[in-house]
């Protein structure tokens, strides 16, 4: 019996088996046109617009949009592993939970903790590692190691939970790391997480990047996540 087609994913060119996954569809789109040489829609289905094209190496590289969200990441990565795809890397922001992080800096996942649901569900540690390798050529590209937490909530009215997140060792907040990590240890693909930071939120306050320059952010981090698949490849 063959697999069951996906449900959420609806292919309309072929994927590719490295993958970049922002949340955000217009970054996906963004990124693709940045990286790929004549990028193909490979997915837009629920919204959730995904690009198959060449990378800077002749061979295919995919980026597909994940959604907000742990719950969306599931979906639409188990699917992907589901279609062939081996290397996951995560390019999205998050907020600095500490001093010492600038609105705009890179940062690289040295561990995931889960704060979240999904991760939860999917049986994953609570703290989790990337996938050496790929950790490593982004530093060499120029991002940061971190201590990442994932949660579930953008606006969240439990105002003791930056103080329990800090005390855990977490340096930023974001909402899909963990289950990115969970899903691909699950079926023994490699994963890692670069992001940048649009919100500073040490000492209570919020301070964001401005629009456009949170737009601007997607070359910068499609060019981390490509040398992840790049540097780290096997």
């Amino acid at each position: 019996m063959t697999d069951p087609a996906p449900l959420h994913i609806h292919p309309a060119a072929p994927l590719a088996d490295r993958v970049l996954l922002p949340g955000d569809p217009h970054r996906a789109l963004a990124v693709a046109q940045h990286l790929l040489d004549e990028p193909r829609m490979f997915n837009h289905h629920r919204g959730l617009w995904g690009y198959t094209g060449s990378a800077r190496d002749g061979e295919p590289l995919t980026v597909q949009a994940t959604g907000m969200g742990g719950p969306s990441a599931a979906i639409v990565i188990e699917e992907l592993v589901q279609l062939g795809a081996r290397t996951l890397v995560r390019i999205g922001t998050c907020g600095a939970l500490r001093d010492g992080f600038d609105l705009g800096d890179l940062v690289t996942a040295e561990e995931v903790i889960g704060a979240d649901g999904a991760s939860a569900a999917l049986g994953a540690p609570a703290r989790q590692r990337p996938d050496r390798v790929l950790r490593e050529a982004t530093i060499t590209a120029g991002a940061r190691p971190a201590t990442v937490v994932t949660t579930d909530l953008f606006y969240d009215p439990r105002g003791e939970m930056m103080g329990d997140w800090l005390a855990s060792g977490a340096d930023v907040v974001e909402m899909e790391a963990a289950t990115v990590l969970a899903v691909a240890a699950r079926h023994g693909a490699r994963a890692a997480v670069v992001l940048a930071v649009t919100d500073v939120l040490a000492g209570g306050g919020r301070e964001r990047m401005e629009r456009e320059a949170i737009g601007d952010l997607a070359a910068r981090l499609g060019e981390a996540g490509w040398a992840a698949v790049a540097g780290g490849a096997t």
